[in-house]
């Protein structure tokens, strides 16, 4: 066989191997179903922005009173799996801007990806780790991360100013020292937002970010100015059109410019839906997804 045609065939095996190798990393970043019957968006009324934006039908009797045993306080036993507890412990971590409280869901260290959600007013990482309150939403981002590989910590902020910042960006680049490879993702809801829009201005930080989740959360009308934007960090939006807290179409304006200028963002608008119910509703699994894709 000439030496030439043996180079090309040597080219053609490399290159159907690390196509083989890029299919099975981005298959490994695909968190597969679990719950979606429960847990996935229902009928979508109408679409916009080329389908970057939808709009989901929301109805209070049927997402809270059918899905919950006791109204907002205990959902039915059918959306929740505590097999998960077994992954689960409370921590103190240690990070470059000082100590912070997580409750902490898998093995951080190796994690195929990583997930923190950042409460709003009034919360602590209790929030984020209740099996049972808001629809079982984070049971079942705790079993997507362990089931997936991945790591999920629910942190206590101890302010929503510039010194709590600094904390959920040292847990950010904590989390990335200890899974180098995995993409890191920052979920904020509420006021937790807050901290969100000062991590976004953090260069360090931003980069160690794959993406980030804004839930309910108010519009940052300079996010242009932030790292993030320069990065096009991408951003997906849940909110509720008749939240009475931060209004639904202050961030729809902010995810438009952000689209314009190029950046990666999706949102997902729940129709009637009010402050809370990003917290509940959105389908961790479809937004993780986006996120690992872009």
């Amino acid at each position: 066989m000439p030496q030439s045609t043996v180079h090309c065939l040597r080219r053609l095996v490399f290159a159907a191997v690390f196509t083989a190798l890029a299919v099975q990393d981005a298959a490994a970043l695909t968190l597969k179903p679990w719950k979606d019957e429960l847990f996935g968006y229902g009928t979508v009324i109408e679409t916009s922005d080329d389908g970057a934006l939808s709009v989901v039908d929301y109805q209070e009797m049927r997402d809270i009173n059918g899905r919950d045993q006791v109204p907002e306080r205990r959902v039915k036993s059918a959306y929740v799996s505590t097999a998960v507890k077994k992954a689960q412990k409370n921590v103190t971590l240690d990070t470059p801007a000082g100590p912070i409280d997580v409750a902490m869901t898998g093995n951080g260290e190796g994690a195929a990806f990583t997930v923190i959600f950042i409460h709003g007013r009034g919360g602590d990482r209790r929030l984020g780790n209740n099996d049972w309150n808001f629809g079982g939403n984070f049971n079942r981002l705790k079993n997507l991360a362990v089931r997936g590989g991945g790591v999920y910590y629910a942190a206590s902020v101890p302010s929503f100013d510039d010194k709590g910042a600094a904390r959920i960006s040292g847990l950010i680049l904590t989390a990335k020292a200890l899974s180098p490879d995995a993409p890191v993702i920052l979920a904020c809801a509420s006021m937790g937002s807050f901290i969100c829009a000062r991590v976004a201005r953090d260069p360090a930080a931003v980069k160690s970010l794959s993406g980030m989740v804004l839930m309910g959360g108010a519009a940052d009308g300079d996010y242009a100015k932030t790292a993030a934007f320069k990065a096009k960090l991408p951003v997906f939006f849940t909110h509720g059109d008749s939240d009475s807290v931060y209004q639904a179409n202050d961030q729809i304006a902010v995810f438009r410019k952000l689209r314009k200028a190029g950046v990666p963002a999706r949102f997902v608008l729940f129709q009637t839906g009010g402050h809370g119910t990003p917290v509940r509703m959105t389908d961790w699994r479809e937004t993780l997804n986006w996120l690992f894709a872009q």
